[in-house]
């Protein structure tokens, strides 16, 4: 990859867990020492959407970070039921204050892990929290729904 960033062994399992197991809801990754994509955070199945954003910026609001998230949400069947939907989203979290130097090395290294995990139904990048926020992400999940 052109970054040399390279995918830990343990985030692959992370989101096996969370994708077959459905063991967590999240998952929170960072660049640790401009070498390694690691683990930071790993959230509870029963997390609510403010904990992930919680997590999200807990390094602070210059720092960048990717997430896994299994969302879940009720969508309009045909007819008059309603069935629960889950996707997985990879998102790139890539704060307008965070340095020029992390936000090329993040974006540059974003493709290593679309390939390392396969079952990512939405790839979303946001800069700000009304681009990450609960409504912003499940409108652009629900944009490939079918009624």
């Amino acid at each position: 990859m052109a970054s040399g960033i390279v995918v830990a062994g343990d985030c692959r399992s992370i989101f096996e867990e969370i994708r077959k197991s459905k063991q967590h809801r999240y998952v929170i990754f960072m660049i640790k020492e401009e070498r390694q994509i690691d683990v930071e955070v790993v959230g509870t199945r029963d997390a609510s959407y403010d904990d992930f954003l919680q997590d999200l910026r807990k390094g602070g609001a210059e720092e960048c970070r990717y997430a896994v998230y299994d969302y879940a949400y009720q969508h309009r069947c045909q007819g008059t039921s309603s069935c629960l939907k889950e996707k997985l989203f990879l998102m790139l979290w890539c704060p307008m204050q965070a340095k020029i130097k992390d936000k090329m090395l993040y974006s540059s290294s974003f493709a290593a892990l679309k390939k390392e995990f396969n079952g990512v139904q939405k790839y979303i990048q946001a800069t700000e929290l009304d681009e990450a926020c609960r409504e912003c992400v499940e409108e652009q999940l629900r944009v490939s729904d079918r009624d």
